[in-house]
């Protein structure tokens, strides 16, 4: 059985062999006027420029890179069609822009998804920084109506025995971080994760599932004040082109905060981005991300799962939910580079690792590898935005083809 169609930020969904993504338009749009610093991207084309070069072939065109302006958004509305999703519809767009000169680049991103199979996912993730970097707020606000397939608890589940399961949800994460030191920041937030309408849909019969077995309830809720830590010095999150990232989230999910019972987790994250080779504007990139419960009993949905990163990126190869346990460690190298001398196309490959600890003896057992390669096409030379199309393999003759606007990681 092959796994996965498309994963667009937070939707992942079986595909077969006759999988066709049809990238309908491509849109970049600037608005206001402020000139600002800029990377040095000179002399590099955008589908933008390809576009203005076709209508205006008989007229020649300037494709050296402006200054950015205040804002630039970036979006990109897709089809796509599965025998398993039927046609679903997307949008995805960024906005980029810089407080002021000395700022890093502050990001919105949203998409919309939506299947003829009435499965909707939409979600708004931010990351804005303030005047002279000196705080950072951050935001993952999103809602999902998805019927999606479970597998059980931990690394011995059989590919072949995933079923679905129904629910709703909404998500609301907030954080503010205050700079402490050059690139290091301290802060507090809170989160609300709710489901509703929980149920079992295609549950193989007669047989006590990991999910009833774990307590398998109608609603779900997780509601916690969080203490954050973050290092950060990337200058533009959408496309890295040097620096490091770490984040440290410690989250006590308090029965008085509305929670059935008192749980904590804990997520570390850390990211590196190397020029390699060091002349080049080839990049090694480097990602971890741990995802811990420290004490308690997280509900069901809430347990550490493939692809439930804030981005929905962990687990190329795999679909979104197919590992599941209390504790998640997970690594992914990529190596980016340039095809084309324009810049216009780049290609990556990558390669990553995720294990989850068994239920009943909470350690880890097994590593399920993910491997693959994709494309690059710049979309906006400005924010350095590209459209990511990447093509994943992983273990069981799981695989598929994940789309994102922006880096992965």
């Amino acid at each position: 059985m092959l796994i996965k169609e498309i994963r667009v930020k937070t939707n992942s969904l079986k595909i077969t062999r006759l999988t066709i993504l049809f990238i309908l338009i491509c849109c970049n749009y600037t608005a206001f006027s402020q000139a600002e610093h800029h990377d040095g991207y000179t002399r590099q084309d955008d589908l933008l420029d390809i576009i203005s070069r076709y209508i205006h072939r008989h007229h020649p065109v300037d494709t050296t890179a402006k200054p950015p302006k205040k804002v630039i958004i970036s979006a990109v509305p897709a089809a796509g069609y599965t025998l398993q999703t039927g046609f679903a519809g997307l949008l995805n767009g960024n906005a980029a822009f810089h407080t002021n000169d000395s700022a890093n680049t502050s990001t919105i991103n949203l998409s919309f998804t939506y299947t003829v199979r009435n499965q909707i996912i939409a979600p708004i993730v931010t990351n804005i920084w303030t005047k002279d970097n000196k705080y950072n707020i951050s935001g993952d606000w999103r809602y999902i109506k998805f019927p999606s397939f479970t597998y059980g608890i931990g690394g011995y589940t059989n590919i072949n025995d995933g079923y679905l399961i129904d629910y709703s949800a909404i998500r609301i994460h907030e954080t503010i971080m205050r700079k402490v030191k050059n690139n290091i920041y301290l802060g507090l937030g809170y989160g609300i994760d709710y489901f509703w309408g929980i149920k079992e849909l295609t549950a193989p019969a007669g047989v006590a599932t990991d999910f009833q077995k774990y307590g398998l309830n109608s609603t779900e809720i997780a509601s916690g004040i969080t203490f954050n830590f973050l290092y950060d010095s990337r200058k533009n999150s959408i496309n890295p082109d040097g620096g490091a990232f770490a984040n440290i989230i410690y989250r006590p999910n308090l029965a008085v905060l509305g929670n059935e019972k008192t749980w904590r987790s804990l997520v570390i994250e850390g990211r590196k981005y190397i020029r390699f080779p060091a002349n080049s504007d080839n990049i090694l990139a480097l990602w971890t991300y741990e995802w811990f419960t420290v004490t308690g009993k997280p509900p069901y949905l809430m347990l550490p799962n493939t692809g439930n990163d804030p981005y929905s990126n962990t687990g190329r190869g795999y679909i979104q939910g197919r590992y599941r346990g209390n504790n998640m460690a997970y690594i992914e190298g990529e190596y980016r580079f340039t095809v084309t001398r324009n810049g216009l196309i780049g290609g990556v490959v990558f390669a990553n690792a995720q294990s989850f600890t068994e239920l009943g003896s909470n350690k880890f057992e097994t590593i399920a590898p993910g491997w693959g390669g994709g494309l690059r096409v710049k979309l906006n030379k400005n924010s350095r935005t590209n459209i990511a199309i990447d093509y994943g393999f992983g273990l069981g003759g799981s695989q598929g083809l994940f789309v994102n606007l922006g880096e992965v990681f």
